[in-house]
């Protein structure tokens, strides 16, 4: 009897606080009781659950019902608990896209926290798709990147362009097994090494190049496995693959590049100057090689070494290396 008379009380609690007391049957038997029981646990109707208020005209229940499923929702977006899909799919069918927007801006702030993007007003279009299909390991448009790396809204060392660049190369690598193309092995590899991951970018190159028929490909894959070697700091093993790219395939200004950036790295500008403009005459660009210059600049941790380097270049060109005069203030001003 004391339990069916506290379920009685319950009953009228609940009849009350979700506005049903105009529900005749209070009895603890009464389908509403267990609709309301279930509310509480669950904080959403069920469709059959909606239709038995319909019917008895309990339209301030359901709207009551709703609005704390919504609270509910809300509250764990702002803790960062997203909404799963059938709750995505509950609030498109009830008009609710604010919450949907809510959930999106909150995700694209936990995205932009894990790909390390800082820019407090960075638009949501198209960086929000972009994250979405990365986590989703999707491949990206490939054009679309380029040019906000160029436009100088992506950087080349963050943390999208380095998920980007892996996605294609593990992509690549698939072609590999798929066709037996092996024009995709530097493809795979240049982008193992766009990823910070030149161990790969070797692994995917270590083949007997005497089975490799074309000499163009065999040189393209030394270059970037030159390369990775490079970006390992063994520039010795790096020298000996682009002076081999270029015995079988002098022609191509590539291996010229990448010895220009070796002795570069070795601080030997004058024979690094000699193999950059070797790849100019071979096609390279100007421009390219000027900012093939600047990474390498970047990368000089020694400031005595990179000063002189800036002399270098102000010396030889001051118009067209003005950009190097900002290294030599950074000196001045710390002395």
């Amino acid at each position: 009897i004391a339990q069916e008379l506290e379920k009685t009380r319950e009953f009228k609690n609940l009849k009350l606080k979700y506005k049903a007391h105009q529900y005749e049957d209070s009895s603890p038997k009464s389908h509403l009781y267990k609709i309301l029981k279930n509310l509480e646990r669950e904080h959403k109707l069920r469709e059959q659950d909606i239709n038995f208020l319909k019917k008895r005209k309990l339209t301030d229940t359901i709207q009551i019902a709703n609005e704390q499923y919504i609270s509910l929702l809300k509250s764990k977006i702002h803790l960062e608990e997203l909404p799963n899909d059938l709750e995505i799919e509950w609030l498109k069918n009830n008009g609710r896209e604010d919450i949907i927007v809510l959930a999106q801006q909150k995700h694209y702030a936990i995205l932009k926290r894990k790909y390390g993007l800082i820019e407090p007003n960075l638009p949501m279009h198209p960086f929000y798709e972009i994250m979405l299909k990365l986590e989703k390991k999707e491949r990206l448009d490939i054009v679309l990147v380029t040019q906000l790396i160029e436009q100088n809204m992506l950087s080349r060392e963050g943390k999208i362009a380095t998920a980007h660049s892996r996605l294609e190369a593990e992509f690549y690598e698939q072609e590999i097994m798929r066709t037996g193309n092996n024009w995709n092995i530097p493809n795979a590899s240049s982008y193992w090494r766009k990823a910070n991951e030149p161990e790969q970018a070797l692994r995917v190159t270590e083949l007997d190049l005497n089975k490799v028929k074309e000499n163009k490909l065999k040189s393209a894959i030394l270059v970037t496995r030159g390369g990775a070697f490079r970006d390992m700091n063994n520039l010795d093993e790096a020298e000996k693959c682009a002076k081999k790219a270029i015995d079988f395939h002098s022609d191509s200004y590539q291996p010229y590049t990448l010895l220009g950036a070796i002795y570069y790295d070795r601080f030997e500008y004058s024979k690094g100057d000699y193999y950059f403009d070797e790849a100019i005459k071979r096609g390279a660009k100007p421009g390219d090689i000027d900012d093939e210059i600047k990474r390498i600049f970047r990368s000089i941790k020694d400031e005595e070494n990179r000063h002189k380097a800036a002399i270098y270049l102000l010396n030889k060109d001051p118009n067209r290396y003005e950009w190097a005069k900002c290294y030599l203030k950074k000196i001045k001003a710390k002395k």
